[in-house]
């Protein structure tokens, strides 16, 4: 196979680069061998353009292993500064919980064919800037409300007033009268 053959199917996700028959068989077999493993893939978001690609996408896991533990071997393997971002959605559409066990996260969102689907990404993914450094400063002032918005200046309004607006629960106030 040429170079250029083998990085495009590096780049196909797992699931079209094989039937889900032959992703069954595979899990099958995995699970014999390592019963106490799960059979998981990781994949880089498709639209991703800052983080590497891992050199291997499928991973044998404890299931004892947190998602937040994973994170940890992930950011690792990747080699990402400590100030990058990483993020990891769990069957392609969900954040879980970072202290939920693999066992757990695999019990919900495990794939028909066997194995859990993990996509991980950048925070530019989710419409954040790149940030470099520890400390970014975007903007000193703070920032003006919008115009069209309306205030209401809690110090110059009468207490029933301010318990019809709604913005403060009644049990807030104590004594007086009730409403």
């Amino acid at each position: 196979m040429a170079p250029f053959e083998k990085s495009m199917e590096m780049g196909m996700p797992f699931k079209q680069r094989k039937c889900l028959e032959t992703r069954k068989d595979e899990v099958c077999s995995i699970r014999s061998k390592f019963p106490n493993k799960l059979p998981v893939i990781v994949e880089r978001y498709i639209r991703e353009k800052t983080l590497p690609l891992l050199d291997k996408t499928k991973f044998l896991v404890p299931f004892e292993l947190t998602l937040g533990q994973f994170l940890c071997l992930l950011r690792n393997k990747i080699d990402l500064e400590s100030t990058q971002a990483l993020f990891l959605l769990v069957a392609e559409k969900s954040m879980s919980c970072m202290s939920s066990s693999m066992g757990e996260v695999y019990s919900h969102y495990r794939d028909p064919d066997g194995f859990l689907y993990i996509t991980y990404a950048s925070q530019e993914m989710f419409g954040a800037p790149r940030v470099r450094g520890t400390a970014a400063v975007l903007s000193r002032d703070p920032p003006e409300p919008p115009r069209e918005a309306h205030f209401v200046d809690i110090w110059n309004v009468s207490r029933r007033e301010l318990l019809d607006t709604t913005l403060i629960p009644q049990t807030l106030f104590h004594g007086g009268e009730s409403t």
